[in-house]
């Protein structure tokens, strides 16, 4: 069903008016928010003196503020309008009851948030979960479970819509009560990526897609470092699920500190790649988290009752017992696990396709076996 938390239409001269102080060249969010302060809504900013304006924004400001609107403009304001005719579509400004709070403490809130679903979500406390695309069955796991275990607590999650960690969180948040809002790259009217179709449509109908991007905007490279400063501004604190030493989660992280966020991240093995990230974070004071309960303790919420942990020590079949006690939690070949568990090599590998299949170990780059925690 579609979403009936949808804010009311701006009207459509104010929206035109948004729509082009957002194009006028030179003058970002913060340049905009503050000639929103000095003169009130956009309209007025149009309509007032040279003099007025090259007072806040200088003479070359102030001559784009005042040039003719550009070409496009009314081809674009039509199409936003066609857009906010479907249901669970809305167009937030600056000026709009609905805008997230939350994103008015950032240095740099969009003049514009095109938000798909359930607009009410943006006001609620929620949590950004991120981590690494290319995540390891085990990061995906957590991912999943400590993003049902906070939304079942009452956080929105938050993330991405990429591939991997942010996947995972997204469903996870779905799963339970606080829902999910994925912070996009793309128009609002765009998917990406692809593969995330069937999902970008169930968080269209029971949570929220938010993009600072006007419509028809396309993916690239740069479009994603900046919506991260709205993923961890929608949110208390960032969870750091699993990333490398050079990660994008890292840089997420790093824009919630200089917010005045909270920043948590997940240990892993030494040896992991998809830990390095986290352990990286954790020396630079990241609270280290291993259950969902201690993400909620140092936000100071309740722990809803009854809830399924983040996570719980696996278990496998007793034939196993000797072979997973060999492999601990650390990645090692079949070799290495065979001379441990005192094992006939081919009995280890034909157990390893077992436990695979079984979904308690999984297979990594080189030949290795790691222990998934279930």
């Amino acid at each position: 069903m579609p979403a009936t938390d949808t804010p009311p239409p701006e009207p459509a001269d104010d929206l035109l008016h948004w729509l082009r102080l957002q194009d006028v060249a030179g003058v970002g969010p913060v340049t905009a928010r503050q000639l929103l302060a000095r003169f009130g809504l956009p309209g007025q900013i149009f309509a007032a003196s040279h003099a007025a304006l090259r007072e806040v924004v200088g003479a070359a400001g102030a001559a784009a503020l005042l040039a003719p609107p550009p070409d496009g403009l009314a081809r674009r304001h039509d199409a936003v309008l066609a857009w906010l005719a479907a249901p669970g579509n809305a167009v937030l400004t600056l000026a709009d009851a609905a805008y997230p709070r939350s994103l008015l403490d950032i240095a740099d809130p969009p003049l514009l948030l095109y938000a798909k679903g359930r607009c009410a979500l943006l006001a609620r406390a929620a949590l950004a979960v991120v981590g690494a695309r290319s995540a390891s069955a085990q990061g995906v796991a957590n991912a999943g479970r400590f993003s049902h275990a906070l939304s079942e607590a009452g956080l929105t999650i938050v993330s991405g819509l990429a591939l991997g960690i942010d996947t995972a969180a997204h469903e996870g948040g779905l799963r339970g009560a606080g829902s999910t809002v994925a912070v996009i790259g793309t128009g609002a009217d765009l998917v990406y990526p692809p593969a995330n179709r069937t999902l970008s449509q169930r968080i269209g109908e029971r949570g929220c897609i938010v993009s600072e991007y006007p419509l028809g905007w396309p993916a690239a490279p740069t479009n994603f470092p900046r919506r991260n400063r709205l993923i961890s501004g929608l949110s208390l604190g960032v969870l750091v699920v699993e990333a490398a030493a050079r990660s994008g989660s890292l840089i997420t992280a790093r824009l919630a500190g200089e917010q005045g966020r909270d920043v948590f991240a997940i240990p892993g093995s030494i040896h992991a790649t998809l830990a390095k990230g986290c352990h990286k974070l954790i020396k630079q004071g990241a609270k280290l988290v291993e259950t969902a309960a201690d993400v909620l303790d140092e936000l100071k919420l309740p722990l809803p009752p009854g809830p399924a942990p983040a996570h719980r020590p696996g278990a496998g079949p007793a034939r196993h017992a000797a072979l997973l006690a060999a492999l601990g939690f650390d990645p090692a070949d079949a070799d290495t696990l065979a001379a441990r568990a005192g094992l006939d090599a081919a009995a280890v590998v034909g157990q390893l396709l077992e436990l695979e299949l079984a979904g308690l170990v999984e297979r990594l780059p080189g030949g290795t076996f790691q222990r998934t925690v279930l």
